[in-house]
């Protein structure tokens, strides 16, 4: 495994729509591999196969305990709406109000080929939203209002949220 350079703003691959993968291959298991260790590394909630220079339609969202693995994702059903304040490992120092759906769910199939479905609620809708743009090559800032810089108070305790997240999700593997 390895980690994987983050694609900031202002890279092409960012802009482009991924392509399905058709086959999983052992390439496509090892880019799962090291997205999650680059997703560790950022201490993130989610990424993006292009935002690690590859055009095809993965991610990965990690919240809490849980840990998904999403190949060819596509939002199935969607209900409510909530405005999310959004940041992004592509997108540095900037976060931004946007409208979300408050329940999402996705179908998605995982590393072994096998298709499953993910409801997310609140957050986690947002997170599973934020990370299938990306997959289309769209980036939160094409839709936000009130873009502004992340005051150095908002990026600890965004950075803490994630640590927590990531704590309790160590915790429950050991």
């Amino acid at each position: 495994m390895g980690l994987k350079q983050i694609r900031m703003r202002g890279d092409e691959i960012l802009t482009k729509k991924a392509k399905p993968v058709k086959e999983i291959t052992p390439t496509i298991l090892q880019l799962l591999d090291d997205m999650k260790e680059t997703l560790d590394a950022m201490d993130g909630v989610g990424i993006a196969a292009p935002q690690v220079g590859v055009l095809r339609r993965m991610a990965l969202v990690s919240l809490e305990d849980e840990f998904y693995e999403l190949i060819n994702p596509e939002i199935i059903e969607t209900e409510g709406e909530q405005i999310c304040n959004e940041a992004c490992l592509s997108v540095v120092q900037l976060c931004g109000d946007l409208p979300r759906p408050m329940r999402v769910v996705v179908r998605a199939t995982n590393r072994h080929g096998e298709e499953y479905t993910i409801e997310g609620e609140d957050y986690m809708a947002s997170i599973l939203c934020h990370e299938l743009d990306h997959l289309d090559g769209v980036l939160f800032i094409d839709k936000a209002e009130n873009i502004r810089a992340l005051e150095e108070e908002e990026r600890e305790e965004r950075k803490e949220r994630r640590r927590s997240f990531r704590q309790r999700r160590k915790v429950r593997r050991d």
